[in-house]
């Protein structure tokens, strides 16, 4: 099975909550299998089989944070 990845930048993250926050909410969307924080790059990394992009972005507004690109 071929692994998707998407990277994200996104802004307003800050520590460690923000890691954990992000993490629970984008492992919830369909199709996502793994998820990475990067702080200091600003970039949240997704991987898996399926990926819905509207639905990773929502849920990183939903957790609190902005999705101001992609790498």
């Amino acid at each position: 099975m071929t692994m998707t990845e998407i990277r994200y930048i996104v802004t307003g993250m800050s520590c460690g909550h923000c890691v954990a926050s992000i993490t629970e909410e984008v492992c919830e969307v369909s199709g996502v299998s793994e998820v990475s924080v990067d702080l200091p790059s600003n970039e949240v990394t997704v991987r898996g089989a399926t990926l819905d992009d509207e639905q990773v972005r929502a849920a990183i507004t939903e957790a609190g944070y902005s999705v101001t690109g992609v790498v």
